[in-house]
């Protein structure tokens, strides 16, 4: 996988904004390291399954995700972010 551009949807934002400083500033830190190599093991990438089929998530601490979709035309669509649960809002 590489990750030519990211884009936000306005969901991604409206919650990166809501989240504690701390887990922002390390879900930047997991973005950037995203951008290098997604395939870094810190992020455990992985994609998701059943009703979330074509959705990927990759992991920014241990309680908390950002969840997004590969586009045909090579961009990455961060869709949401939070904490382990926010499968079940998607």
């Amino acid at each position: 996988m590489i990750v030519e551009l990211i884009v936000y949807s306005s969901k991604f934002v409206q919650e990166l904004r809501r989240l504690p400083t701390a887990i922002a500033t390390v879900a930047v830190k997991k973005e950037k390291i995203f951008i290098g190599n997604p395939l870094h093991p810190s992020l455990r990438l992985h994609a998701l399954h059943g009703k979330l089929k074509g959705l990927w998530s990759i992991s920014v601490t241990g309680g908390y995700r950002i969840i997004f979709e590969r586009q045909t035309d090579g961009e990455i669509l961060f869709i949401s972010i939070g904490k382990h649960d926010l499968y079940k809002n998607l």
